[in-house]
């Protein structure tokens, strides 16, 4: 059992604050609006400010009290995605590895994936969700108090469409080519409103089909002989479809108070087929099998808001989440034209979340909140392996798992309006977790507990607000990920037989129920200046100091499940370590970001990133000693242009990543290639109502790989070639 902190200072704090308070209200805040947002939360709640128009995405920014970079709908129609990981991959800081967007070039848990402003189910991913359903997307680097601080590297927070205040109805169809023949989507929104109720309807749906190039190569030492190996090529069909929807529901109940439901529902299904073209190898056992897969998703969420205003400087806010995700799959193998190895399925992740939030300005200068969260989430799994149709593993294959967690949060903010320049953020959080593992053999409890001091301080050296000097300090934690904690061993797809030894880089896999959760505590500091035509040039620094790294570690065991030592992989707290990096980002017109170089009636908007990254873990002290994926530096590149005689915009963007390499541990690493990928668009607007838009996603398609290697000479090299996709839209507003 590990406790970081015995006492629990902010429950206490939280608690007494509530006391004081008693019921609260405010202003009426849209579902999904970000509360430490003036402009989303309570619009300068001090005074009374009237806006003759919707505020920008750069004004967002700029008004937000933590540094965040927001992306509204004209950044998420660009390019006609039908997939919101598309979207995101583009964004500067962002780059996408394994299908998981990563910030600051930390993966899948480092980076919290929020809906709404709620942590994102289990299993959950942006390529289930069409950009069409979606109102804005938020990055946050630095942690707040009244959200979860699960969010190390910080976190992609998706608000989806919220209800027009006016009636709406669109309809947008497509149609994409990767490969083969074309696949249809569609998306529709219809939003209404009758007296006190207002609702909408938005609903998408997508086909898609695309191939990719594969090649791999093994080396495996063997005792006395000389060392094995294998070479092949391969080629990979992806295909599938989605259909979702989020529809949802305002109520002004009256004056004072209202209420919000708004549901997502999702369904996708998917296959793909690996064939190999076999080279060379020493050993026909060697070749990776053919394959065939297939699956299905299921996620539903009901979200709920309710909130009520006592006074002009009272509110009360009370949500709840509730919902399922369930995923289900069935990979069947082949050897010799024959059924070899086959792995049946099924996950279902449940969770409800109950939060609340109490709210008070005191004086002209303070707004003071409270609130808690509670969390309960339980992930069921079962699978069941068979080799030749026995199987794999007797007594162990077909027997259902679960992991559960339990979350309790109390929070106390207060944003302290010192003058019109200074704004000072303080927040305390003490979030404790309770996770049980049911494990082959008795459960497994644990329990900690993370108390999370924050303070942000903002400094605007002209009354205007043209520079911004922003400074962070913040603790953050990664809990562990539930499938990490379940310990069902997975056997190497290339040695599926546990009479038969396997290598270091195709070892087996178990998870390790007594993870305790990784400590991060962070410095950010950042500059920001908006130029008067819209622009923006930002530089940033953080630091990161890590407790308890989660890493994957691979030994030579003798397991249970096996007559013969074989190696094993299973994550453990490692050790600590440490991420630095500086983020630079500029965009704006080109004739004001080259001034005399361009032509000012040229409507050509550019932007850009580059980010520089170093890591080091304290318990590998070898060259490239780095936190696992996060690349030296990256850079993105774009322009948009909008001809002056035509109603034409035409776009481009670049993103990039060299290739380096990963010491993992202090016997095995990890080499990723560069990286690269080039987006188009076009669009042809004929009317207010109705445009044409043409995009090609990775249009100059590159082979990209990975290589494991390991101090007893065994490697494992993949290869991969995506091939380019391209879309047609035809969008029109009734």
């Amino acid at each position: 059992m590990t406790n970081f902190d015995k006492k629990p200072i902010a429950a206490a704090v939280g608690m007494a604050m509530l006391c004081q308070l008693g019921t609260a209200a405010a202003q009426e805040v849209p579902l999904g609006a970000d509360p430490n947002s003036r402009s989303a939360f309570d619009t300068k709640m001090y005074r009374v400010e009237v806006k003759t128009r919707p505020q920008s995405d750069l004004d967002l920014r700029r008004n937000a009290t933590v540094a965040r970079q927001t992306f509204g709908r004209e950044e998420i129609d660009k390019f006609g995605d039908n997939s919101l990981n598309e979207v995101v991959r583009r964004l500067p800081g962002v780059d996408i590895q394994n299908g998981q967007p990563r910030l600051r070039g930390l993966g899948a848990g480092y980076t919290q994936i929020l809906l709404n402003g709620e942590p994102a189910p289990n299993g959950f991913s942006l390529e289930q969700l069409n950009p069409a359903q979606v109102e804005r997307i938020d990055i946050q680097k630095a942690a707040t108090a009244d959200q979860s601080a699960q969010s190390m590297a910080g976190s992609i927070n998706i608000v989806l469409r919220s209800v027009p205040k006016k009636v709406q109805q669109s309809v947008r169809i497509g149609m994409a080519y990767g490969v083969e023949h074309p696949t249809p989507n569609a998306s529709a929104l219809y939003s209404a409103r009758a007296g006190d109720l207002s609702y909408s309807l938005p609903l998408s749906a997508y086909e898609y089909h695309g191939r990719a190039d594969m090649r791999a190569s093994r080396l495996v030492p063997q005792a006395g002989a000389d060392t094995g190996f294998a070479r092949q090529l391969a080629a990979q069909d992806m295909w599938g479809h989605s259909v979702n929807t989020s529809p949802q529901l305002n109520w002004r109940i009256d004056e004072e108070q209202g209420l919000n439901l708004q549901a997502l529902l999702q369904r996708s299904d998917w296959h793909s087929k690996v064939q190999f073209d076999n080279l060379a190898a020493s050993s026909p056992a060697l070749f990776e099998d053919p394959s065939r897969n297939s699956g299905s998703s299921r996620n539903h969420r009901l979200s709920g808001q309710w909130q009520r205003r006592f006074a002009a400087d009272r509110k009360l806010e009370l949500k709840f989440t509730g919902g399922e995700a369930a995923n289900d799959f069935d990979n069947q193998t082949f050897r010799a034209g024959q059924p070899y190895r086959r792995s049946v399925g099924d996950s279902r992740d449940r969770s409800f979340t109950q939060s609340g939030k109490v709210g008070q300005l005191v004086g002209e200068q303070h707004r003071l909140s409270a609130g808690w969260e509670l969390e309960t989430r339980r992930r069921d799994d079962e699978r069941r392996i068979t080799v030749l149709g026995a199987d794999q593993l007797p007594g162990i294959d077909g027997l259902p798992l679960s992991a559960r967690i339990r979350r309790q949060a109390w929070y106390l903010q207060d944003e302290w309006e010192l003058s019109e320049q200074w704004l000072l953020y303080g927040g305390i959080r003490r979030e404790a977790i309770t996770t049980r593992s049911d494990t082959l053999e008795r459960p497994v409890r644990n329990h900690s507990a993370v108390l999370s001091p924050l303070l942000h301080i903002n400094f605007k050296p002209d009354a205007k607000g043209r520079d911004v000097l922003r400074a962070s300090l913040t603790r953050s934690y990664k809990a562990p990920d539930l499938y990490a904690m379940l310990a069902r061993p997975t056997l190497s797809s290339i040695y599926p037989l546990p009479s038969q030894g396997n290598d270091s880089v195709a070892a087996d896999r178990v998870g390790n129920p007594l993870l305790r959760p990784e400590l991060a505590s962070g410095l950010d500091l950042a500059y920001e200046h908006y130029f008067n035509g819209g622009g923006l040039f930002s530089i940033g620094v953080f630091h990161r100091r890590v407790k308890d790294l989660v890493r994957n570690v691979t030994t030579l065991e003798d397991p249970d499940w096996a007559s013969v030592p074989r190696w094993v992989s299973r994550p453990v707290n490692l050790s600590r370590a440490s991420s630095s990096g500086v983020e630079l980002e500029l965009k704006g017109p080109a004739a004001q970001l080259l001034p005399g170089w361009i032509d000012p009636k040229t409507r050509l908007e550019l932007r850009g990133s580059l980010n520089f990254y170093k890591s080091k873990v304290n318990a590998v002290p070898l060259p490239n000693s780095r936190l696992d994926g996060q690349q030296p530096w990256s850079g993105t590149f774009g322009f948009d242009y909008r001809a002056r005689s035509l109603p034409l915009a035409v776009g481009a963007n670049l993103s990039y990543t060299p290739g380096y390499v990963t010491q993992q541990t202090m016997s095995q690493a990890l080499a990723l290639t560069h990286s690269r990928a080039i987006d188009l668009y076009a669009q042809w607007t004929l009317n207010p109502q109705a445009s044409l838009r043409l995009g090609a996603t990775n249009a100059a398609s590159q082979w990209s790989g990975r290589t494991t290697t390991s101090e007893d000479g065994a490697m494992l090299e993949v290869a991969k070639k995506t091939r380019p996709s391209y879309t047609f839209a035809l969008e029109i507003k009734l």
